[in-house]
């Protein structure tokens, strides 16, 4: 977009669409909320599943494990990082963490890098070989939004109108909660 292309229609984080969506191009009344999606944990298949039900639970997790894959760059690495601060466990945290710059961190379990793995759950549905053991404990887990919005051309566009319709409808609402996603 910085360079000059015009979509139809913008699809992303909530905070980009704002901050990217120049109200010359975009129709930001028309931007809806689409999804959004929790962080969690995943361990190997053969793994044992340990309890992440608390926010001490995660914390045994944590420290136990050999190596904790996560990404620095997405959102869910981005706040991951600033929670490991926050708990006070950082430094032994990152000292033997296996950070993976792209795509889905559980790969790591899969080829040994790691024996635990956080990420958005639906990127860590993308790994079928991992076992997703569940999200983040309530009080510290952190959502990701995601929202469409129409470029002033296609309101006037009946294709990207009727697509707009569609990524904001109930049939790609089931097929965000099938992917590990949920409703706004």
């Amino acid at each position: 977009m910085e360079a000059g292309a015009r979509p139809g229609i913008f699809v992303g984080i909530t905070g980009s669409v704002e901050a990217s969506a120049s109200s010359e191009v975009f129709d930001l009344p028309s931007c809806q909320p689409v999804a959004k999606s929790g962080i969690g944990v995943a361990v190997s298949p053969d793994a044992s599943r340990p309890d992440i039900g608390s926010v001490d639970g995660l914390i045994s997790a944590l420290m136990t494990a050999r190596s904790v894959a996560y990404s620095r760059n997405g959102p869910s690495g981005i706040y991951f990082a600033r929670l490991l601060r926050e708990l006070g466990i950082a430094k032994q945290v990152d000292s033997r963490s296996t950070i993976v710059d792209k795509g889905p961190t559980a790969y790591a379990l899969i080829d040994g890098r790691a024996d635990v793995a956080i990420h958005q759950l639906s990127e860590l549905m993308l790994v079928p070989e991992a076992t997703v053991i569940g999200p983040l404990p309530r009080t510290v887990q952190h959502y990701t939004e995601f929202s469409a919005t129409l470029s002033h051309k296609a309101l006037n566009d009946a294709v990207a109108y009727s697509l707009f319709g569609f990524l904001t409808g109930p049939l790609a609402a089931r097929a965000y909660r099938g992917s590990g996603l949920q409703s706004p």
